[in-house]
């Protein structure tokens, strides 16, 4: 036996999961994991056929999301999520992206680097990656700017909720009072969007259509409770994640300031190399094999995309953080033919993954464009967490480039 086990809630894998992620990948490609009664795949081709074989659904999401979002797009099939998807999609991607939502992006980015433009200091999460994509959602939705803050302590509950693989009680209580709390504030304003809806993402989710009947106020509740964390969670963590890589690579910094066309590259080299969400769940609807391995029908399969996203049977030196590698096809790393797992694969593609893209592109212009000579403060900062990964802090000097 190996002296590191295939556990995702041990300390090791909390300290480097990706130690632990190349032993599973060689020694363990299916292996179930007692404590949190799942089957653990971590091979980029077994994730990818458990995210785009029909034999995996997304069932798991009644007992992981139901219970603090509502029902939501990712645990339908079929119609009912082709029609809901192509509803939810416009306003996700091309013009209707760019005429209504940009300037909204662009007026929250520079709002939050007004806060420390001049000071040469920032905590960069803190001040900026963690507050920036929940802003904007509450914005596009039309909601109070007042409420920026509310949002941001919901959300940090919903996460807490989703990534809460031990089961703790409190957490889990907290995360459904946030559910009533959230129902609560959304049901009047969803009546009044109905009766004299505005310009607004949550005005056209009010008032559509889906073969011949509108959405229901709770599943419209539940699409912005999911939105806020599919939309935050992956922006947030990812330009965290970005930001850090690349000014532990100063050079490949400087690339990316010359020539910003190249932060398309840093995006997608920072969801292949260093994941946001470290995990995602799937449901077999029928016994599967794998590698030897029967999974049986109805069990939940962790799919640890962090590993398939590091295997060198499809990667390169995959534990280099390389915006140049020629194995990471960016022009296809925001669409659902991407080859990286970062924002899963398959008919459950990440709907707002142009979204992230517009959003990380204009705040990283803007950050670049407000900092110079960009360094860490201090030691360079360590990502935390299980389910999902990314720094907590991350000071940062620079010198401000004007007023």
């Amino acid at each position: 036996m190996t002296a590191i086990e295939p556990d995702i809630l041990s300390p090791k894998f909390f300290e480097d999961p990706n130690a632990v992620l190349e032993v599973m990948r060689e020694d363990y490609p299916v292996v179930y994991h007692e404590a949190t009664q799942a089957w653990l795949i971590s091979r980029y081709d077994d994730v990818e056929r458990a995210f785009k074989d029909k034999a995996f659904t997304s069932k798991n999401y009644e007992w992981q999301l139901e219970p603090v979002h509502g029902r939501t797009i990712l645990q339908m099939e079929g119609r009912d999520h082709s029609a809901h998807r192509n509803l939810i999609a416009p306003a996700f991607r091309g013009s209707e992206l760019t005429a209504k939502f940009v300037p909204v992006i662009a007026a929250n980015a520079r709002d939050l680097i007004d806060g420390f433009r001049t000071d040469g200091k920032v905590d960069l999460v803190d001040q900026f990656t963690i507050r920036f994509p929940i802003n904007v959602i509450v914005d596009m939705l039309g909601l109070d700017k007042s409420d920026h803050e509310r949002f941001q302590k919901w959300y940090h509950s919903i996460m807490m909720f989703l990534s809460n693989l031990t089961g703790d009680e409190e957490v889990m209580a907290q995360g459904l009072q946030t559910k009533d709390e959230l129902e609560s504030y959304m049901m009047p304003i969803i009546a009044q969007r109905r009766a004299d809806p505005g310009d607004d993402l949550l005005s056209t989710l009010c008032t559509a259509i889906i073969d011949g009947e509108q959405m229901t106020d709770l599943e419209i509740k539940a699409f912005v409770s999911l939105l806020l964390v599919a939309g935050g969670e992956t922006t947030d963590k990812a330009m965290s994640n970005m930001m850090m890589n690349l000014i532990a690579n100063p050079d490949q910094l400087q690339a990316v300031r010359d020539d910003r066309s190249l932060i398309d590259n840093a995006f997608a080299e920072t969801l292949r190399h260093s994941p946001p969400v470290q995990m995602i769940m799937r449901q077999p609807e029928e016994d599967v094999e794998m590698h030897g391995v029967t999974i049986p029908a109805g069990s939940t399969v962790t799919c640890l995309i962090a590993g398939a996203n590091r295997d060198p049977r499809h990667y390169a030196d995959p534990d280099k953080f390389d915006i140049f590698r020629d194995d990471l096809d960016v022009s296809k790393a925001f669409s659902g033919a991407a080859n990286h797992t970062g924002f899963c694969l398959g008919r459950h593609f990440c709907i707002g993954a142009m979204l992230a893209r517009t959003e990380v592109d204009i705040a990283t212009n803007q950050l670049l464009d407000a900092m110079d000579d960009v360094a860490f403060d201090g030691l360079p900062p360590t990502p935390e967490g299980v389910f999902t990964r990314a720094p907590k802090s991350m000071p940062l000097t620079f010198t401000p480039t004007g007023p």
